[in-house]
C-alpha cells in the first residue's frame, strides 16, 4: 500500500509537471525561457560573508580581527571573512573563511544582518553577510589564506552622556580601533541596531558591522555590563 511519502512525492512531481507546461507572456515554457536565459545580462553582486567572533578572556571581552595581507586595505583590520563559492551558502562560507583565516572552527554562528550599501567595497558591487560567535572553549586563532594575523582585541564601551552616542575601542598593544554609533529598535524584533556610524582604523564597513554585533550580543542578554566590555 503506498505510503503517505509516495504521495507527497507524487503530488509535488504532479505539480512540478503542471509548472513545466505553463507559459509566460512570450508563449514559452520554462524550460525554454531558461535554455536562452544570459545571465550576464543583467549585473549581478559578488556574496561575502564576514565573521565578528567574540569572547571572555581573564574578565575582558574580546573580539577577533585579521590583519589583511592584500589590496584593498591592505595592512588594515578586519573581521574574518571573505567570498562565498558558487556552491555554498553564506553559512558555510563563513565557516570556510573562519577557518582558513583565523583556524578557528567549531563554533555557532549567528547571522547579524545583510549589508547591501552601494560603494561599501571599491571593488565593486559586494553584498556582505555577516555573523556573531562567541568563542566559550578557548580557542586559539592562527593567521592563514590572505590574513597576515589573527589578534584578539580587548572591547571596552563607553556611552556620551551629552550625545547617547556609544563607542567601541578595539585594543592590543599600540594599536587602537574606534567603532562609534548611535542605536535604534527594529521595527518587528526590536533588535538594537547601529547607525550614523563613525569608524577608525577597521576595514570597508567593518565599524558597521562589529557595532551591529556587538548589540546583537549585549542585547541578547549574553554578556552583563561587565562583559560587554562598558567603562
Amino acid at each position: 500500500m503506498p505510503t503517505k511519502e509516495h504521495w507527497k512525492g507524487q503530488r509535488m512531481a504532479d505539480t512540478n509537471q503542471a509548472r513545466a507546461q505553463l507559459r509566460d507572456k512570450e508563449g514559452l515554457t520554462e524550460e525554454e525561457f531558461l535554455a536562452q536565459y544570459t545571465p550576464k545580462k543583467y549585473p549581478q553582486p559578488s556574496l561575502t560573508a564576514d565573521i565578528c567572533v567574540f569572547r571572555m578572556h581573564e574578565g575582558r571581552l574580546q573580539l577577533l580581527l585579521v590583519q589583511r595581507g592584500g589590496h584593498p586595505f591592505l595592512g588594515c583590520w578586519a573581521t574574518p571573512g571573505g567570498f562565498a563559492n558558487p556552491n555554498e551558502t553564506a553559512d558555510q562560507c563563513a565557516k570556510r573563511e573562519l577557518a582558513e583565516e583565523t583556524s578557528v572552527t567549531g563554533l555557532k554562528l549567528e547571522p547579524v544582518a545583510l549589508y547591501s550599501t552601494p560603494g561599501r567595497d571599491p571593488r565593486g558591487w559586494t553584498i556582505s553577510y555577516a555573523f556573531v560567535a562567541l568563542d566559550d572553549a578557548g580557542a586559539t586563532a592562527q593567521a592563514g589564506d590572505d590574513a597576515t594575523k589573527a589578534v584578539w582585541f580587548d572591547v571596552s564601551s563607553t556611552a556620551d552622556v551629552a550625545t547617547g552616542a556609544t563607542t567601541l575601542t578595539l585594543t592590543n598593544g599600540d594599536e587602537a580601533l574606534t567603532s562609534t554609533f548611535d542605536s535604534y529598535e527594529t521595527p518587528i524584533s526590536r533588535r538594537l541596531r547601529a547607525k550614523d556610524v563613525r569608524g577608525e582604523g577597521l576595514a570597508f564597513d567593518h565599524a558597521q558591522i562589529v557595532a551591529d554585533a556587538w548589540l546583537a550580543l549585549v542585547g541578547s542578554g549574553t554578556l552583563n555590563a561587565a562583559g560587554a566590555g562598558e567603562r
